[in-house]
């Protein structure tokens, strides 16, 4: 506090509302009495300032003085340890390196050489023991004679081993510290063991010299603290009890000006509930009278709440009160919560224009959060009308009582909007479900006097502020409008849906509860809300056009039917997943020989991009399979022309890459019972065998197509009519929660649970278990084998000799008369003879013929020779060449196919 200087007294103002005090004999000053004993007494008392510095230094200096005790007494410990130490580890090596230690471990009687030197030693050293032992510990010294012969107390491992033990133990003679250390001859070898030590008690001391000169140290401290103490004290005493007459009566006249001049009004009121104290400022803000100070605040004409929180004296924090014309924001606290006089202080401040100010800022930031909301909320799924449906929803409360959307109906099917036609409701929202608005799904055509229909076509937004005074608006549907009047909906704003220059619908708020109309601040907001919301729309809209399109190219490209075949009963699923479209596929091949071939794959990825490789893909795999090659060599092929696509489309385009494909390619011979499989970068098939066994056999796993540079490998697999073989895309054992290890455990429990069940009911309890939800394509394919039996199917070995001819077509006509085939006897005998007169001619032998009934009767014939024939067209002068050309005209299929020995060729027949 700055002391004021002194100036006569110039009459008594007014402080704090009370008449000066009359003034008394003047006091003596201050300083004389501080210095009296008295006056130092009391400065150094509990109760004063100066007092509890006093006390607060003393004990600062005596805790200073038990650290430094302590820690002088901690420092001497650790130097006597480290002596102990130090002493007792040179003694003991001093003495195990003497010349003749090792020696006299030797000698027949250790103890009479050693004990004299060792007690020699140990009075020359100053340690309490040198003890030499043996290396299992029985001493040859000691200083008590007694303990000779016994063992040793103590670790001796480590020494014995070469090295050196110190430890500290609590020994007969106290804390001491022991050190061993080994004796070793010449050549290195440890031959006995030295062991000296010391009581710590014997190296200390210097704490009881020191502890005197630091208690002196200490005293003189604590003499010099409290002199310096009592200064301050008397210095505080003096400024505290110094200011004279004149100087308070000079600082109580700077508050009083201070107390009037502050904007903020402040009242003191005393216990008894009379007004003491009142500024200017809370003259002004509650209209008190002049007298209003010494009279209680209930007359002073205030209002009964304002009045009543004056006299309650209870705490209060920014409460309002309207006080005739003005919003005052109070705070009240008493004036007793630390010993002071009953009573409390108010002080009040004028919030009117805040309150104004703080309301418009309210309503702004309401909107910044609802614009804010509308960002983040609207457009969170790529669906129409969900996104209009958030569009509606997110407006009522807080906008409108009552929210719509209307889109065209190309918008709702992913088309760009044609203007001139109706439009759908897509979402309606409201405070109440009652309201006689139309229902989502209507289909609205607005007349051309309403505000829809003139904000359509001008694209610019229509208020609508007293709808039962619009006559556009009535003219739409006369009996909605008046029971949309008369349920209390008086106000509206319609706001076109733009994205760019597109006009995707309307936007409709409407208000109810709310007597105000829509005003211009409101439609500023709509229209913000409403830009927002067409983006997300219109990304809807894009989105929904290219996810149909898509939709429609895979569903074009998928196998709408399976084709006829009798080698496999083939039951399949394929699932789309929650969100685009994939690039999975699967078929069934009917080959040569009544084989059928298996394939699925899936293209990495999705959209149209992904649909359009799969159908690329899965005609070259229809195109490749009608050469009727192996497996291994089918995806070698495929393996290259992805490579090809890669390589002709990226660089020019920028498209995406195809080498994320993988393919899995089986085919099945029902004759044999065997099937060779395939795959590339794909998962591997199951296998069900009759008995309900589940495995997945070990099929090599060759890279994902596109890579190149590695060849593919087959596996052979004997499967056992009844079998079933199930082949799937990775969708349906592995998503983003499931590892594909998990996965394949699952199918196979699944498959497990059926172990008799049709191809139906298998597909029906694979999906049931593992693809509630799929995050990706599936494709699933379950095949039962069945098998071409014996009486199905004849075969003949032919000699290289061209009269063989004529005994295999009187084979084949009896084999034909027992399948009552008759009637292809002919046809059958001439194409047979073509064929195996060819082979005879031109192939290599052995030769081999064979028939199957099937759905067909397919003729076969089989060299060693890898020459295949050509179909030409003979000229009139050749004598040979038409063979066959008679074999195309006369079957309906045939063909060539190779086999690791040759080549068969073949050629079907519908049966009659």
């Amino acid at each position: 506090m700055v002391r004021l200087p002194a100036r006569p007294s110039t009459g008594a103002p007014r402080l704090f509302g009370h008449p000066r005090a009359p003034q008394g004999p003047r006091q003596e000053e201050p300083g004389k009495d501080a210095g009296r004993p008295g006056g130092l007494r009391s400065a150094i008392t509990g109760h004063s300032v100066a007092g509890q510095v006093f006390f607060l230094q003393v004990v600062i200096v005596l805790l200073l003085i038990v650290s430094a005790v302590v820690a002088q007494v901690l420092q001497v410990r650790h130097d006597s340890n480290q002596e102990a130490r130090n002493r007792s580890l040179a003694v003991a090596q001093t003495f195990a390196n003497a010349p003749g230690t090792a020696a006299a471990l030797r000698a027949p009687d250790p103890t009479a050489i050693l004990q004299p030197k060792a007690e020699e030693a140990r009075k020359a050293s100053g340690v309490d023991f040198v003890v030499v032992m043996n290396t299992d510990g029985i001493r040859y010294t000691h200083p008590k004679p007694d303990r000779i012969g016994k063992k040793f107390v103590g670790t001796i491992a480590p020494a014995v081993a070469g090295g050196t033990v110190v430890e500290e133990i609590h020994g007969t003679i106290g804390e001491l510290v022991q050190v061993v250390v080994p004796v070793k001859d010449a050549a290195g070898k440890v031959v006995g063991l030295v062991s000296a030590g010391i009581t710590t008690a014997h190296v200390g001391g210097a704490a009881d010299q020191q502890l005197p000169l630091l208690l002196a140290a200490a005293a003189a401290a604590l003499a010099l603290a409290t002199a310096g103490t009592a200064l301050v004290s008397r210095r505080l005493l003096r400024q505290t009890h110094g200011l004279g007459p004149s100087e308070m009566t000079r600082m109580y006249e700077h508050h009083d000006a201070v107390l009037h001049a502050v904007r903020e009004g402040v009242l003191i009121v005393g216990g008894d509930g009379r007004m003491l104290l009142a500024n200017d400022e809370a003259h002004r803000l509650l209209g008190l009278p002049d007298d209003a100070e010494q009279r209680h605040v209930l007359e002073l004409g205030l209002d009964e709440e304002t009045a009543g929180l004056l006299a309650s004296g209870r705490i209060a924090t920014d409460e309002v009160h309207l006080v005739k014309d003005r919003l005052l924001a109070i705070n009240q606290r008493p004036t007793d919560l630390r010993g002071g006089p009953p009573g409390s202080v108010t002080t009040l401040r004028d919030s009117t224009e805040l309150r104004a100010l703080s309301g418009r800022a309210e309503v702004a930031r309401e909107r910044l959060n609802m614009l804010y909301d509308a960002g983040v909320g609207i457009g969170t799924s790529l669906d129409v009308s969900r996104t209009a449906e958030e569009l509606a929803e997110l407006a009522v409360p807080r906008f409108a009582d009552f929210a719509t959307v209307d889109l065209f109906d190309a918008v709702l099917n992913g088309e760009e909007p044609r203007p001139g036609t109706a439009l759908r409701r897509a979402a309606c929202s409201g405070i109440r479900e009652d309201a006689p608005l139309y229902p989502v799904g209507e289909r609205i055509r607005f007349v051309p006097a309403s505000p829809q229909a003139q904000s359509l076509t001008t694209g610019q937004s229509v208020v609508e502020p007293v709808l039962g005074e619009a006559p556009g608006w009535l003219a739409q549907d006369m009996e909605r409008t008046e029971q949309v009047v008369a349920y209390g909906i008086h106000s509206l704003i319609t706001v076109p849906l733009r994205a760019g220059s597109l006009v995707l619908g309307l936007a409709n708020f409407y208000r109810s509860q709310k007597p105000q109309p829509f005003d211009s601040e409101e439609l500023a907001l709509a229209e913000e809300l409403v830009a927002r919301a067409a983006v997300s729309i219109d990304n809807a809209r894009r989105y929904t056009r290219e996810h149909s399109m898509a939709v429609t190219l895979q569903r074009s490209l998928l196998p709408r039917s399976l084709p006829e075949q009798s080698a496999l009963a083939i039951a399949y699923r394929y699932l789309p997943a929650q969100a685009g479209v994939g690039g999975d596929w699967f078929d069934v091949l009917p080959l040569s020989g009544a084989r059928v071939a298996l394939v699925v794959g899936d293209v990495v990825g999705h959209g149209l991009h992904a649909a359009a490789t799969m159908g690329r893909l899965r005609t070259a795999v229809h195109n490749f399979s009608s050469l009727d090659l192996p497996p291994d060599e089918l995806l070698g092929l495929l393996d290259e022309l992805v490579g090809r696509i890669d390589q002709d489309e990226t660089p020019a385009d920028g498209a995406a890459a195809v080498t994320g494909a993988t393919c899995l390619y089986a085919v099945y011979d029902p004759v044999s019972r065997r099937c060779t499989v395939a795959r590339a970068g794909h998962p591997p098939p199951a296998l069900v065998h009759p008995d309900g066994r589940v495995e997945f056999p070990d099929v090599p796993a060759g890279p994902p197509l596109g890579l190149g540079g590695l060849p593919f490998e087959t596996a052979d697999l004997e499967l056992a009519e009844g079998s079933r073989l199930v082949l799937y895309t990775d969708g349906l054992v592995e998503d983003r929660d499931r590892d594909i290890d998990v996965g394949l455990e699952l199918l196979g429990d699944a498959l497990r649970r059926v172990p008799d069940a049709s191809p139906e009911d298998t597909c029906r309890t694979v999906l049931d278990r593992l693809a509630a939800r799929p995050s990706d394509d599936i494709a699933l394919i379950v095949a039962r084998t069945r098998v071409l039996g014996g009486d199905r199917v004849a075969e003949w070995q032919v000699p290289s000799d061209p009269a063989a001819v004529s005994e295999v077509r009187a084979s084949v006509t009896r084999r034909l008369a027992d399948w009552d085939l008759e009637e292809l006897s002919f046809t059958t005998e001439l194409m047979l003879s073509e064929l195996v007169t060819n082979a005879i001619r031109y192939g290599r032998g052995p030769i081999g013929v064979r028939l199957l009934r099937d759905r067909t009767l397919i003729c076969e014939v089989s060299d060693h020779s890898t020459t295949s024939p050509h179909l030409r067209y003979a000229a009139s002068t050749d004598e040979g060449g038409r063979g066959l050309f008679l074999v195309a005209q006369l079957a309906e299929r045939w063909g060539t196919r190779y086999t690791a020995n040759g080549k068969i060729i073949w050629a079907e027949q519908p049966l009659p």
